[in-house]
């Protein structure tokens, strides 16, 4: 297996250059859709005079700092959309790649829950420690050791984020159950019409149909749903990384994100677009 070659050889074994390259596309596309996605629903907004955004940054970082964070808030969600869309281009991508992850790294200061910056920060430190990011869309291939520590490091980062969600899963007895799933459908189901903003949320009707009503027949599939997809993080990043059975990983990964993502689609995109996105490294 390659990667256990690439670590017992200091990170001097050869590798596709092309993997991260194809990454770095990846990466800037989905965080360009993350960006300008924030932009709507009240993100532009988010620090005008008197609302609640800039009372909680006055109370957290002081009134100067504040201002400073007002002040530079829409700026730096112009300029880090730009950037990543620069960065998708290939266009200057080490100095791109920076602007993005300062811009993500922003929201850092305002969001209550940042898990999905947080990952983003982590896979473009994956691509900032990359030798050879490449230029413009084009994909170069032949055997390089420039990639091997950044592409090694994206496979572990994966890897761990699988087996660490897979372990808080187990350790928890309402997820095994399937009472929390049946819960969360449910009431969806009953509140979908109220909610806000609706499009956050994509759950089929066919879902909330016949398995949102927190019947005993709705615990029991959600049980098996529950066990199907701690199974499936256990072994994809295994899976990913065997030849023969990696396109069957990938597929059974894409339908993963993309239950995932149905949840919570605006949430979640960035989370299941790069996650799939670096199944590409788990390739030599």
């Amino acid at each position: 297996m390659w990667l256990f070659d690439a670590i017992a050889s200091g990170f001097q074994h050869p590798t596709d250059p092309g993997r991260l390259q194809w990454f770095r596309i990846i990466f800037g596309t989905v965080c360009t859709l993350r960006f300008a996605l924030s932009l709507g629903q009240g993100g532009w907004d988010r620090f005008t005079p008197g609302s609640l955004s800039s009372h909680l940054a006055e109370q957290g970082f002081g009134p100067t700092r504040a201002r400073l964070l007002i002040s530079a808030y829409r700026p730096v969600l112009i300029v880090r959309t730009a950037a990543a869309l620069a960065l998708a281009a290939g266009l200057a991508p080490r100095l791109s790649l920076l602007v993005v992850l300062a811009g993500a790294a922003m929201e850092l200061l305002y969001l209550r829950s940042p898990n999905a910056v947080r990952y983003t920060l982590l896979t473009g430190a994956c691509l900032l420690v990359a030798g050879d990011l490449g230029h413009g869309l084009r994909i170069e291939h032949g055997p390089s050791t420039a990639n091997t520590w950044a592409q090694c490091l994206l496979v572990l980062i994966t890897t761990d984020i699988y087996w660490n969600s897979a372990w808080q899963k187990i350790r928890s007895p309402q997820f095994r159950s399937g009472l929390y799933l049946a819960q969360w459908i449910h009431v969806y189901t009953q509140v979908k019409d109220q909610l806000p903003y609706r499009r956050q949320y994509a759950v089929p009707g066919f879902v909330r149909r016949h398995l949102g009503n927190l019947t005993g027949r709705d615990i029991r599939l959600w049980r098996l749903v529950a066990a199907t997809v701690i199974t499936a993080e256990i072994a994809l990043p295994l899976a990913l990384l065997i030849p023969a059975t990696m396109p069957y990983a990938i597929v059974a990964g894409i339908g993963m994100h993309a239950a995932f993502t149905c949840l919570k689609p605006r949430q979640l995109l960035t989370f299941s677009g790069l996650t799939v996105g670096t199944y590409i490294a788990f390739a030599v």
